[in-house]
């Protein structure tokens, strides 16, 4: 009979410590949330811009920025981004100026250029997830329109023509820009996102010195919210 209850003793010792090993186990394997090599998302907000080079200073056209954005985990704090977007760019003034030879007078302008943008960046994180960046913008111009309202200043002068100078000297087709950015982890999902982009190469050339200087580059600031699934 004592060896039955040293036994059963035994047993009951056993079940005891396996049953806590195994619940360790199961919360080390089912609890414990590992890194995931992809994180994909979606951002929305507004693109500030002005185009340098065209005598007006100041990000007065407001435009889109939408898409989709997927990071790829290379460390612990390092990530790679890679978005898909629709942006819009340009210029926007009211400010009435005078061409350089003072013979029309320029009482309005606008630059709208939409562009299908994929932005490529290298992120470091924090551990409360909030990330900086930096890295490389390639964007393919899918159409712009540029207009403005000229008045000659004297009545022997011919009305300029503005749409048939700018169909002569039309914007590129490819802009590559520089850009660098932070994004701040709201919560959950959420995160609200800054940053700033520069054109590397002029996006507009060979303009007339009395509407514009001879390149032009986009110069954007972006606020946007993200949500990573």
């Amino acid at each position: 009979m004592a060896k039955i209850r040293k036994l059963s003793v035994f047993i009951w010792c056993t079940l005891l410590i396996v049953g806590f090993n195994t619940r360790s186990f199961a919360q080390d394997t089912y609890y414990v949330e590992n890194p995931r090599t992809f994180n994909a998302g979606l951002v929305g907000g507004a693109n500030f811009t002005q185009v340098d080079g065209d005598y007006y200073a100041g990000y007065h056209r407001v435009g889109i920025n939408a898409g989709g954005i997927i990071y790829t985990r290379i460390s612990n704090n390092l990530q790679l981004s890679l978005e898909i977007l629709y942006s819009q760019k340009g210029s926007h003034s009211d400010r009435e100026r005078y061409t350089l030879d003072k013979n029309y007078l320029i009482s309005k302008y606008d630059i709208n250029l939409h562009y299908a943008e994929v932005p490529l960046m290298l992120s470091v994180f924090d551990k409360h997830r909030s990330h900086f960046g930096a890295g490389l913008s390639f964007s393919r111009l899918i159409t712009y329109n540029e207009t403005a309202t000229v008045i000659s200043t004297s009545p022997t002068l011919p009305p300029y023509s503005v749409p048939d100078f700018y169909k002569e000297y039309p914007f590129k087709k490819y802009d590559v820009q520089f850009v660098v950015g932070g994004n701040l982890h709201l919560v959950g999902g959420f995160y609200l996102n800054a940053r700033f982009q520069y054109s590397l190469m002029p996006v507009h050339t060979k303009l007339s010195p009395d509407f514009a200087r001879a390149n032009q580059y986009n110069n954007v600031w972006t606020i946007r919210v993200m949500y990573l699934f």
